[in-house]
């Protein structure tokens, strides 16, 4: 019988500079559905050995200069992800 672990990522806030014009809304919904998927498929490999915690991930991967909300909100949950799985810095 396999081991099951609940991952829970609560994100308080996400700042964007320079989307002024991205649907924030959509963005969102956009980047909740890719993390989920991450999560699922991948894993959060540096919560693997029990309860972990970051109050702020950064040095995170650029995001691609796009007015898609869907895009944009996929990017940032590969990025946020890269940096819940170690490649980041979190503090």
């Amino acid at each position: 019988m396999g081991v099951n672990r609940d991952v829970r990522i609560t994100v308080g806030e996400l700042v964007l500079d320079g989307f002024d014009r991205v649907d924030p809304d959509r963005v969102a919904a956009a980047f909740r559905a890719e993390l989920t998927r991450l999560v699922r498929e991948r894993g959060v490999p540096v919560a693997a050995d029990g309860a972990r915690r970051f109050d702020e991930v950064t040095e995170l991967p650029e995001l691609p200069v796009t007015s898609s909300p869907a895009r944009l909100g996929e990017a940032l949950a590969r990025a946020v992800h890269a940096g819940l799985a170690g490649r980041g810095r979190s503090a």
